[in-house]
């Protein structure tokens, strides 16, 4: 290989590959692409990576992250194109290349200011993209509220759009899944709503009830049709029993996000489906909903990937916890959870692991006080923070 201009070479650092870890190596950029790595001295003066950690960026596919930026007080709406920008600055510096923006694409009268804006958010992310203002390469995850009357409609009118890369089957009924317990769920939308009382709760509660027997099992079998008729990979969520399970190897499903049990987790695990778990749930120790721990899966070999959902900075600390909280994991593994999986589960086999040919989505990542910190982020070779 003959070094260039148009060339990045990256020396002395400690390189993630998809199988192994380089303790001190180099890797060289061209044409946006991996060109070369290797171990030792690099073969032309580069940048010096003082023996930090050079890992592929991060793949995300579950964050409603988005939206805390667009309403970040209740009934408080933030200019949209803006609010992407920010979000997506906060997911570049935490070392996530490649998002899959979670948006929800139904409406429900006095529940959270951010229903039914799928639609503003998702024309905000493209005139950022179209404008070059963003860091990250965004795609669009569309999370479908199963019971809700008009979901499929709403569906409909995103589905065509060429950066839709996954869709969920959700249902968040009071009384199973993720709220088996309903305090959870009281305490959960007192946070999100700005102080509902508990008879306005009860109000909600009881409506979304009669919604699920009313629509939930039509719903699931047309949005299950519109995800098949435009090839987009589904994911179940929040599955708790056997029938869950049973339902997700049904509607085949390739990941199913967030399972709430042992039993849940075995089955799906059973079935081939990659389980994704939420990387605040390592960090933290365990569930918020008081639902099984993601390291407990870990420790069993039953989690394939992590998301950030709610916190960006979480999805890097938790996967590099990962090797002390589960000795059967090692880096590599861990660092598999945040790259490579997440992107062959969604198709996008040109990036997630630093191999030739690869797209160069690169992170820097230091470790001091057992807390990484990203120092240096390329895109398609771009360094863009």
């Amino acid at each position: 290989m003959t070094s260039t201009k148009s060339e990045t070479v990256i020396a002395n650092a400690r390189i993630a590959l998809a199988d192994r870890i380089i303790d001190r190596g180099w890797l060289a950029i061209a044409g946006g692409r991996i060109a070369d790595f290797g171990e030792g001295d690099a073969r032309f003066a580069g940048d010096d990576a003082q023996g930090d950690l050079v890992m592929p960026g991060m793949i995300e596919l579950h964050t409603d992250h988005l939206e805390s930026h667009y309403v970040p007080r209740p009934k408080v709406f933030w200019n949209p194109i803006a609010a992407v920008v920010s979000y997506d600055g906060q997911l570049a510096t935490s070392g996530i290349t490649t998002v899959l923006d979670s948006l929800r694409v139904w409406r429900e009268d006095g529940a959270e200011d951010v229903d039914g804006r799928a639609g503003v958010l998702a024309t905000a992310i493209t005139s950022a993209r179209e404008a070059d203002l963003l860091r990250a390469d965004h795609f669009l995850h569309l999370r479908c509220e199963l019971p809700m009357p008009d979901v499929v409609e709403e569906a409909m009118e995103l589905v065509e759009r060429p950066d839709v890369r996954l869709m969920s089957l959700m249902d968040h009924t009071p009384g199973q899944r993720q709220f088996r317990d309903e305090v959870k769920l009281r305490d959960y939308y007192r946070g999100k709503a700005g102080g509902m009382t508990d008879a306005e709760l009860d109000v909600l509660f009881g409506r979304r009830v009669e919604y699920q027997k009313a629509y939930a099992a039509d719903n699931m079998r047309r949005i299950v049709t519109l995800a098949r008729q435009h090839a987009i990979p589904l994911a179940s969520h929040d599955d708790t029993t056997a029938e869950n399970v049973t339902d997700a190897i049904r509607d085949c499903v390739s990941v199913a996000e967030f399972p709430t049990t042992l039993e849940a987790a075995q089955g799906l695990h059973e079935a081939g489906i990659s389980i994704l778990m939420g990387a605040p749930n390592v960090v933290r120790g365990g569930s918020h909903s008081g639902n099984i721990a993601a390291i407990d899966l870990a420790r069993k070999g039953l989690l394939d990937i992590l998301s950030s959902d709610y916190v960006p900075s979480s999805l890097l600390m938790a996967a590099l916890q990962l090797p002390q909280q589960a000795p059967n994991i090692d880096l590599a593994s861990a660092i598999r959870t945040v790259t490579k999986t997440p992107a062959e589960a969604v198709g996008l086999a040109d990036r997630g692991e630093i191999a030739i040919g690869k797209r160069a989505d690169l992170i820097r990542v230091h470790i001091a006080h057992s807390v990484p910190v990203v120092r240096s982020v390329w895109r398609e070779g771009r360094r863009v923070a």
